[in-house]
């Protein structure tokens, strides 16, 4: 009797490459002469990145060098999450924050992308901000994987495969 194949969906994010991240933003921050003289800052409070400059373009472009680090360091920008730009006295701020996990309505949608696209043998259990997928065949599973890799809803990643 052929055992069942699973792996996992997660959604996952390395703190140490964030902050790595972060670390370059702010020295590019300081030494860019554009940034000169405009107030331009970006700190990390907790869970919350923020992010401020005197004008709202400004305040646009360190969100800019943050994505682009980000990217440099292997983070899916589908797990930063940045506001719209909002007035703050003198000053315009973007919050932003790093999304991890897999919510309970992006979970459904994945699910349902695999019941009604992914072939009828495969099965999609979610367990708490996690996906496990099963089926008999993992040639089944690889297509799964392949029908997931443009979801543009949140950064995936497919760990555990057994």
């Amino acid at each position: 009797m052929a055992k069942d194949s699973s792996f996992d969906i997660v959604s996952t994010v390395d703190k140490q490459e964030v902050a790595n991240a972060l670390n370059q933003a702010q020295k590019e921050i300081a030494q860019r002469y554009d940034f000169k003289g405009v107030g331009a800052e970006i700190d990390f409070s907790g869970e919350k990145i923020l992010m401020r400059a005197n004008s709202e373009e400004r305040v646009k472009a360190v969100a800019d060098v943050f994505g682009s680090k980000l990217i440099k360091r292997g983070i899916s920008l589908k797990a930063f999450d940045s506001g719209e730009p909002y007035a703050s006295g003198k000053e315009y701020r973007i919050e932003g924050l790093i999304k991890e996990g897999i919510d309970q309505p992006t979970a459904k949608k994945i699910s349902k992308i695999i019941r009604d696209e992914g072939p009828k043998s495969v099965k999609a259990t979610i367990q708490g901000d996690e996906l496990r997928v099963t089926s008999k065949s993992r040639d089944n599973l690889q297509s799964v994987i392949a029908l997931l890799k443009d979801f543009d809803d949140a950064a995936l990643q497919f760990v555990n495969m057994r």
